[in-house]
């Protein structure tokens, strides 16, 4: 008896014990699943990168004038950071897929690998360029009441328009010829968003070429006034643009927001004010309109180096006051958490706006050889897929967006590799605006890739 009771305390403080270890353990679990408390932490903490971890290498900007248009078309070639170190050295390991060992270990039951692995996963980032003579979708000529005559290289002095006639064919998915009466009746009634940089501009231009095939079309109606896009007081154009397409009422825009921050003048009254650039802020014009979006594509990057947020008198804000961290004052990290914030942001929009698909277009590549747009860097090459036909890698060469999106319902618009191989459709030489000795390698002709971007985009929606 007595031994038995002596047992009874041990018994109690084992069960206690047991208790608080079941506690504890439930208590870190959802300390890792719940986005609320997980906020709690710091966020500049959380997306803050190491030095040999900087997703650019920033070009000596000195030379760009403070007092550049902030809308002008030319402002991404000026000076815009190189894609990611990693993309950079391995552009011509792009085509090579990396090795693995097929074999598995030994002693263990391999019919479960074998099922799995015959499961492909739709990857449309990965395929190949194949020779297509139905391209390009409209005609350069033709479109000129949505194609800025600076991007239709067929109105320039380009005599060779090979690139054109080339197609992206993805690897283990299905991607239907597009067909602008079947796209504009899965779009009937519906909003496509594009807001970024003037690369988001291009894919926007690109979009209404496809949709109308590049032909003059009367009854579109300019829906920007809705939005609030029109020309503003001693500006040349508007901060976008919105047309709606009346035989299905769609609507595509356009928003121009090169940084994905919300920006606000410090002094209203002051044309030459310094502007607050909100990191932690999404932009004002997606935050009121999102509503009414259905589809929305958000892109940037060229605009994230020294030069530009000099030029435009950009001062860093977070938490509503200026940047005082200067970890997060390296363009490196203030770009990575910017985009991780947007994507955060835009997800915890979706469950209260369930019609809406939401994509980021990862960074599209740049092409300057021996130099920058203003030292003499060219793209000269006039030869389709001189670096190679095919993608054969899983993971996305941009590795910001690609870690942002990651477990959101933010889907990847991943363009960069298959792009990166179409070094000769740039705008190159035969810019209509071009200087002596400085060539566009940043924008691209169009009809040209920016095509296939929204073929890409047309599948998923």
């Amino acid at each position: 008896m007595k031994g038995g009771n002596s047992y009874r305390p041990r018994g109690r403080k084992f069960s206690l014990g047991l208790i608080a270890l079941l506690f504890a353990t439930v208590l870190l679990w959802i300390w890792e699943k719940n986005p609320f408390i997980s906020t709690l932490r710091s966020a500049q903490d959380q997306f803050l990168l190491s030095s040999s971890e900087f997703i650019f290498d920033i070009p000596n900007d000195s030379m760009v004038s403070a007092h550049h248009n902030k809308h002008t078309e030319e402002e991404d070639a000026n000076v815009a950071p190189k894609i990611s170190r990693k993309a950079e050295r391995g552009s011509d390991n792009m085509v090579i897929e990396k090795s693995t060992s097929a074999l598995p270990p030994k002693g263990k039951d391999t019919r479960h690998r074998k099922s799995s692995s015959k499961r492909k996963v739709c990857n449309y980032a990965k395929g190949r360029w194949i020779a297509e003579k139905s391209r390009p979708l409209y005609s350069g000529f033709g479109c000129k009441q949505w194609l800025s005559e600076m991007w239709a290289c067929r109105l320039t002095q380009r005599t060779d328009f090979s690139y054109e006639g080339y197609q992206w064919q993805p690897e283990n998915c299905e991607m239907p010829e597009f067909e602008r009466s079947s796209f504009l009746k899965r779009m009937q009634d519906k909003t496509i968003a594009f807001i970024g940089d003037s690369l988001g501009r291009q894919q926007f231009q690109s979009l209404m070429c496809m949709v109308t095939g590049g032909e003059e079309s009367s009854d579109v109606e300019d829906v920007g006034v809705n939005y609030g896009l029109v020309i503003p007081p001693g500006a040349i154009r508007p901060d976008g643009w919105a047309f709606r397409l009346p035989t299905t009422n769609t609507t595509i825009l356009y928003y121009w927001s090169a940084s994905l921050c919300d920006l606000e003048p410090l002094n209203i009254t002051d044309p030459s004010t310094y502007v607050a650039m909100h990191l932690d802020r999404p932009p004002a014009f997606m935050r009121k309109f999102l509503d009414t979006f259905d589809v929305l594509v958000l892109n940037t990057g060229h605009h994230w180096n020294r030069g530009k947020l000099n030029a435009n008198k950009w001062v860093m804000y977070v938490n509503g006051r200026p940047n005082e961290d200067r970890n997060l004052a390296a363009i490196g990290n203030a770009k990575n958490f910017t985009v991780h914030s947007v994507v955060r942001w835009v997800d915890s929009q979706l469950p209260s706006h369930p019609r809406l698909k939401a994509f980021f277009r990862t960074i599209s590549p740049r092409h300057f050889l021996n130099g920058e747009w203003n030292t003499g860097g060219s793209c000269d090459n006039m030869s389709p897929l001189s670096k190679g036909s095919i993608v054969s890698q899983d993971e996305s060469s941009d590795l910001v967006v690609q870690s942002a999106v990651r477990g959101t319902k933010v889907k990847i618009l991943d363009i960069t590799a298959l792009s990166e191989l179409r070094d000769e459709g740039h705008i190159s030489r035969f810019s209509a605006k071009a200087s002596d000795g400085v060539q566009d390698c940043l924008h691209w002709c169009l009809p040209g890739i920016p095509d296939t971007w929204n073929e890409i985009l047309c599948a998923q929606v």
